[in-house]
């Protein structure tokens, strides 16, 4: 199925934009393949979590993650079946956490405290396929990175909703984990991959 959609999306695109250079084609069968991935791991993750009963909760995760996860980026699995359970584990873990935990504000400073650090210190995170060259834009998103990690932090101590509360910091530490050199060894990804486009 996987195929058959990229395929015919990429026939299409030939079919009525053919001056395209294969760089460009070559860039679209990527994303394509990366918005097929996209739509059938959420349907399947947001299938579990209607099934356990947090499906409201996993969306509310999902959405405050993902504003962290865009202008810090981080590592992706090198296939499609790794990301698929890792994924499920992570997010439908941690909203049960969220749920069920109470953190206390002295250790939510802590972790926030080490979450900016890092933020600051890692982000943005590129891929091999994906390597951020421009410093200015490294710069750009390094400088939002670290302000919306301060942010989450505030939020994570302000709100009094718990689950709210727990969602901002935990999604802060996770995107941190997401962005560490180390995981980048663990996985045997290479890092820093815009540095192999310096002079």
């Amino acid at each position: 199925m996987k195929e058959a959609f990229i395929d015919n999306s990429m026939n299409i695109i030939k079919k009525y934009y053919p001056n395209y250079s294969e760089v460009k084609l070559a860039e679209l069968k990527y994303g394509l393949l990366a918005l097929y991935l996209l739509i059938s791991k959420s349907i399947i993750i947001f299938g579990i979590a209607l099934i356990l009963g947090i499906f409201k909760e996993l969306l509310i995760f999902t959405l405050i993650y993902n504003f962290i996860r865009l202008p810090s980026f981080g590592i992706h699995a090198s296939k499609s079946w790794i990301c698929l359970v890792v994924s499920s584990m992570v997010f439908i873990l941690t909203t049960y956490l969220c749920n069920a935990i109470i953190i206390p504000i002295n250790f939510k400073i802590v972790l926030g405290i080490f979450g900016i650090i890092l933020m600051n210190k890692n982000a943005p995170a590129d891929t091999a396929k994906k390597p951020i060259i421009s410093p200015k834009r490294r710069f750009v998103y390094k400088t939002i990175s670290t302000f919306l990690a301060f942010i989450f932090v505030i939020c994570s101590l302000i709100i009094e909703n718990s689950f709210l509360a727990n969602s901002f910091v935990l999604a802060l530490i996770i995107q941190c984990v997401i962005i560490a050199p180390t995981t980048y060894k663990i996985c045997g990804e290479t890092y820093d991959n815009y540095k192999s486009y310096q002079q």
